[in-house]
């Protein structure tokens, strides 16, 4: 058997395979987000080893048999999270996430000196790690001054399961300290934010061993002794794990809280110019693009809580068939934005309202929105170099059929559904930790999902969307400056 940990910004998932790659069993522990002021999102690392007992605990009470079977354990997480660790190993203060933007000029001032993009292929984000330290540098010094590692969220998981101080390509590269192409920590960048390499966690691959259960926790869980961790991968590194997005010219698009189309490549793509991510992939000598958007399903989520109704209420108003775009325009920026305009501080906008608009078209104005901030994405990775012809839908929005024809039009390529089956990060987490613990051959485990069905583009309504995304596009330089 063996277990995949996935740490999601709402919860921890935790996820059993056999190793014919069945899936045994899942559970969940919950987690909130702490947004003490504007643009600031934090967690309590603390609450992340409650989430995953509390996860494992129940995946005991059901499947027992199974966890005490666990051969390998994998891990997955939110990625640019700064966690923050003293000398014996406590957590100094609340990990800084992917989606707090307050250190948008640290970004800009660390973007502005050329080393950054060249060495690790990517645009300085305001999310990325290196500037939120540059931001506690500046605004707290004696916490700073404390710190002995700095490891990213999964990553502290791992330190409580093991005690080990490691980390692996695929989340690393999203630090601002990577050597993307030469897979190894820049002491040259590091220096540049008054860091040093001891100061980070040993880099492993992603399928490689990263080190072995603690005896105490293995025997609380009914586990046995020795059972090995692997390196693991951010979570859309590992979700394209679980989807086989592993080889070149093979896409997903990730409907989640954020928003992402993935590509794996067989070499390094940087173009950070772009605005896409251009990172190592979890599996030995393989890149990844992606561009990411803040707000997928967070935008539906923000909707459903001003309007008083359920996101699934409002996803059966507009119905399963695709309408024409209404003249409302939606621009989901409701945390800024990565891909294509690395704006932390531009925020959200309804344009085009009228006596004449009820809930359902505003709730059709959120998914078109969505679609067309993940079109500028694609427009992104064709300019890096990347093409795609199709894509694979992943994440919870992804069981909205009507959201899904609005990106398959709005992209201009069909949209597969895979079949019925788990094949996201916990499931990527749990093929890498079989990997690491039987030495088995990459591609043939991260293989891909059949596909149950596969969602066309609305050609009579093509039109439509192109003339609509191109209002979408001369919308925010408009706004921008307000």
């Amino acid at each position: 058997m063996y277990l995949g940990l996935d740490l999601g910004t709402s919860g921890v998932k935790a996820l059993l395979i056999d190793g014919d790659q069945r899936i045994i069993g899942s559970a969940t522990g919950g987690l909130d987000v702490s947004r003490p002021h504007p643009g600031w999102s934090e967690q309590d690392p603390a609450d992340w080893l409650r989430a995953t007992e509390e996860a494992v605990q129940a995946l005991k009470a059901t499947h027992a048999d199974a966890l005490a079977a666990v051969r390998g354990i994998g891990l997955s997480g939110h990625m640019h999270g700064a966690t923050l660790i003293g000398a014996d190993d406590q957590v100094l203060r609340p990990c800084i996430l992917w989606n707090d933007t307050r250190s948008y000029r640290e970004a800009a001032q660390m973007d502005a000196d050329p080393r950054f993009r060249a060495i690790t292929g990517n645009i300085v984000f305001p999310g990325f790690t290196a500037p939120k330290l540059a931001w506690v540098k500046a605004n707290e010094p004696d916490i700073f001054a404390r710190i002995a590692k700095v490891l990213l969220p999964k990553d502290y998981l791992r330190l409580w399961l093991s005690g080990e101080h490691i980390s692996e390509m695929s989340d690393s590269a999203g630090t601002s300290w990577l050597d993307t192409g030469r897979r190894a920590w820049s002491a040259e960048l590091l220096a540049a934010t008054e860091l040093a390499e001891d100061q980070m966690p040993r880099l492993v691959e992603g399928t490689e061993p990263a080190g072995v259960l603690r005896a105490e926790l293995a025997a609380r869980w009914g586990m046995a002794s020795g059972v090995v961790i692997a390196g693991g991968a951010g979570d859309n590194a590992a979700s394209a794990c679980g989807m086989g997005t592993v080889a070149e010219g093979q896409a997903f698009v990730s409907l989640g809280t954020s928003g992402v189309l993935f590509a794996a490549n067989a070499a390094y793509l940087p173009k950070p110019e772009s605005a896409v991510h251009a990172f190592c992939h979890a599996l030995p000598q393989t890149w990844h693009q992606m561009g990411v958007i803040l707000s997928a399903t967070d935008a539906l989520n923000w909707h459903a809580k001003v309007t008083g109704r359920s996101a699934g209420e409002l996803s059966a108003e507009v119905g399963d068939v695709l309408h024409a775009p209404t003249g409302v325009t939606f621009l989901p920026y409701l945390s800024g934005e990565r891909t294509p305009h690395n704006d932390a501080t531009i925020r959200g906008a309804f344009i085009g309202l009228g006596h004449e608009t009820d809930r359902a078209a505003l709730t059709q104005a959120v998914m078109e929105g969505v679609s067309f901030a993940i079109r500028d994405s694609l427009e992104a990775l064709k300019s890096a170099g990347t093409a795609m012809q199709r894509v694979t839908a992943i994440g919870g929005g992804s069981r909205s059929r009507y959201w899904l024809a609005s990106i398959a039009t709005a992209l201009d390529m069909p949209v597969d559904i895979p079949a019925d089956g788990d094949f996201g990060a916990a499931f990527g987490a749990a093929r890498l930790g079989l990997i690491a613990a039987t030495g088995a051959e990459p591609l043939s485990v991260c293989t891909a999902p059949k596909t149950a069905e596969t969602v066309e583009p609305v050609a009579s309504l093509r039109q439509a969307y192109d003339t609509a995304y191109h209002r979408y596009r001369a919308l925010y330089p408009a706004i921008r400056g307000i």
